[in-house]
């Protein structure tokens, strides 16, 4: 069996530095390179990004044996890990033991192929990276089946699992909505655009300030159909590349839904950025943004610069990356009545990015200092840097209007 590496990727905390030095004791260190474990039928690298509290796993399962139509992997923790949500996997944890099994688009995995999920959780005093990992049942590592087998977890993939081939969902998403998004005031997969610049219902912007940031119409990536907007941003102070949707959205309410399905290639950097922004009446035209710090999603308000959640160890744990190299559904629900904000990735709503008026440490008291609701008027895609960060996105199936569109669950205010 060959040797198991550990790696440990750790987000910088700039910004909270002398908290950082006086709880180091408190921190665990881990050795530092991903695990792996191989066998004829499968290897697993487990690469964890640790925090005081909480931490994130990228996964990758390697298929080394014959062609698989659906997948579980399960895997024991022998610390205190406690997985909160998953992406591209559906994962449920009983007491230490982890099953994480494929989602409906990435089931199929040829001899030789490979399939990538992460999972978020919390921890206190954490522990050392698991080793057990089991493929369908039998162990990585030394091809026999564990001693007790995985239980399967109630939403695993169904008797006959999709063949779809990794990251490449299904012509119709499982969620779309009906043709016209029931009324939505904004309902674009962009197959109506004919050239290779945006034009007609969206338009080139750069709100502040234009950089080399570029946008385009990609006929090579989509999520569905043959067509998708592609934004190359890229790093430098204000450099804004967006296309934005000529609707007018002041008057959609009192909730607006927005959904949207967004890859990018580079990870969310420590410095922040945004990849979705809207003019706010409350603000006086100024951005309501989405996008990122320290790694993870987060909410930010042009007027004060506040964020949701916080940049706290406590507030960025209740937040998730997002993931690099696949298509991800993301669903926003924002009151204009109140100062209330809901937010999706694919299935799971992120605790850290939800606002419900009532304020709490170190998550959303900055966020709810100012009581004016938003009022959103349009909706820009694209990208704005504000020192390093350059990356590459695409979006599809947009979707904005005054009631749920592509929803399974309604927000939990």
């Amino acid at each position: 069996m060959p040797a198991r590496a550990f790696r440990l990727l750790r987000r910088p905390w700039t910004a909270i530095a002398a908290v950082v030095t006086l709880a180091v004791s408190l921190l665990i260190s881990l050795p530092a390179s991903g695990f792996g474990a191989s066998t004829s039928g499968c290897r697993v690298d487990y690469t964890a990004n640790e925090w005081s509290g909480g931490y994130t796993a990228q996964v990758r399962v390697t298929n080394l044996g014959a062609a698989l139509t659906g997948w579980r992997l399960t895997w024991t923790y022998a610390g205190d890990q406690r997985i909160t949500s998953a992406w591209n996997a559906t994962s449920v944890q009983s007491g230490h033991s982890v099953t994480a099994a494929n989602a409906a688009y990435n089931g199929g995995v040829p001899g030789g192929g490979a399939v990538d999920f992460g999972v978020q959780g919390t921890m206190g005093a954490g522990g050392p990276q698991p080793a057990d990992f089991a493929l369908n049942g039998v162990a990585c590592g030394d091809g026999t089946s564990p001693t007790t087998a995985p239980t399967t977890p109630p939403d695993s993939p169904p008797t006959t699992p999709p063949t779809t081939p990794p990251d490449s969902p299904p012509t119709t998403p499982p969620d779309s909505p009906p043709a016209g998004c029931d009324g939505a005031t904004v309902c674009s997969g962009f197959e109506d655009q004919t050239g290779p610049a945006p034009s007609g219902d969206w338009q080139f912007t750069a709100p502040d300030c234009q950089g080399s940031g570029t946008a385009a119409i990609d006929t090579a990536v989509a999520h569905s159909g043959t067509k998708s907007v592609r934004v190359d941003g890229r790093a430098g102070y204000c450099n804004h590349a967006f296309v934005a949707s000529t609707a007018d959205l002041s008057s959609v309410g009192p909730v607006l839904y927005i959904r949207m399905w967004v890859r990018h290639t580079t990870a969310l950097p420590a410095a922040h950025v945004a990849f979705v922004s809207m003019s706010d009446a409350s603000q006086g035209g100024r951005a309501l943004r989405i996008g990122g710090q320290n790694g993870a999603l987060q909410w930010n308000r042009e007027t004060d610069d506040a964020t949701l959640p916080a940049q706290s160890p406590a507030g960025v744990s209740l937040s998730t990356p997002l993931p690099t190299g696949t298509w991800q559904c993301l669903r926003f629900a924002i009151d204009t009545t109140a100062p209330k904000l809901d937010t999706w990735l694919d299935d799971d709503q992120v605790a850290g990015l939800h606002a419900d008026g009532v304020p709490t440490q170190d998550i959303d008291q900055q966020w709810l200092a100012r009581t004016a609701p938003p009022r959103p008027t349009a909706l820009r895609l694209g990208w704005e840097s504000y020192g390093t960060g350059d990356d590459t996105l695409w979006f599809d199936d947009v979707a904005a209007g005054s009631s749920p569109i592509g929803w399974r669950q309604p927000p939990r205010w």
